[in-house]
């Protein structure tokens, strides 16, 4: 706990565009860590990303921008695209790359001075230039995926956090300081797959964030005099997820159906959000573990109608 809050984290970020490339600017909370991150767009399949290793400040950081833009002035320069708070994630349907980025977040609570948000917005950018790959980009059936890509609505039941494992409980935070790929291979980080490839080429974790669906809720209490915070977490596993009567017992490679991991944390509110004292109880539970399923069309019962005869006796 005390090793994710000392460490430095990029939290807010600024996307800016060449003919060639794209250009992310991430920096930490506190404004003294500044790396950029090249994306090329010339390439019409692959994706192709690269680090600068180096950490600017602010200052060298802008130096750098114009140095980019006075460069590229021949073929419009350095454009500046939109600000953002983290990549969700890169994809490809029938031709190019796609980036997906978290464009507005809101703040959903806080444990032990980690912030915890939710999405606001998000935004999904094809990464080639439109002069490399023109006609695929705009086929039908790539718009098509486009659309149901779209309608997934990330700001209902997604939350992250940059410095804290929300993936995980209270509890293996504190005994294991595992970070990066290991978190993100966990059943409760939905974009696992679409970080999978940066995360590869980069050995770091520092650009993406680890997306948890379920849900998150946290409130401020009062108890004798003390004053402390109540948080309810769960987690739904990505593995074998669907609607309660489409997915049932457990699958072939042993991963159960509606898979959830509920956690309740309290602990004391402090001026320094360190408390010294903190409680948090699991709960596991899943779809019965067999091999099962239902028929939903026999679920559906119509009840027959019948028409009740009397005879009416007139006296």
């Amino acid at each position: 706990m005390e090793a994710m809050r000392g460490g430095k984290f990029l939290q807010k970020f600024r996307l800016y565009e060449t003919r060639s490339k794209f250009y992310l600017v991430g920096r930490d909370k506190s404004r003294t860590l500044w790396r950029v991150l090249k994306i090329d767009r010339l390439e019409s399949t692959d994706l192709g990303i690269q680090e600068d290793p180096t950490s600017y400040t602010e200052n060298e950081c802008q130096e750098l921008l114009w140095r980019i833009h006075e460069g590229n002035r021949l073929t419009g320069g350095l454009k500046f695209v939109t600000k953002c708070y983290g990549i969700i994630g890169f994809m490809k349907f029938l031709g190019p790359y796609y980036m997906v980025i978290i464009t507005r977040r809101r703040k959903v609570g806080t444990i032990c001075g980690h912030d915890i948000y939710s999405i606001g917005k998000s935004e999904m950018i094809a990464i080639p230039c439109p002069i490399v790959c023109p006609n695929v980009a705009n086929s039908r059936d790539e718009n098509r995926y486009k659309r149901l890509l779209c309608s997934v609505d990330l700001t209902k039941d997604f939350f992250f956090s940059y410095s804290y494992n929300i993936m995980r409980s209270l509890q293996k935070n504190i005994n294991d300081k595992n970070t990066g790929h290991v978190v993100y291979e966990t059943m409760f980080v939905w974009n696992e797959f679409l970080t999978r490839a940066m995360r590869n080429h980069l050995k770091n974790t520092d650009w993406t964030v680890a997306l948890v669906h379920g849900f998150f809720k946290q409130s401020k209490l009062s108890l004798s005099g003390k004053d402390f915070w109540l948080t309810l977490i769960a987690r739904r596993s990505r593995h074998f997820a669907g609607t309660r009567f489409m997915k049932r017992g457990v699958n072939e490679k042993g991963r159960v159906a509606n898979d959830v991991e509920t956690e309740q944390i309290v602990f004391e509110d402090t001026p320094d959000d360190i408390p010294s004292q903190i409680t948090s109880v699991v709960q596991h539970r899943g779809s019965i573990p067999l091999v099962w399923f239902q028929e939903t069309s026999r679920l559906n019962i119509r009840p027959e109608i019948t028409c009740k005869l009397c005879t009416v006796s007139l006296l």
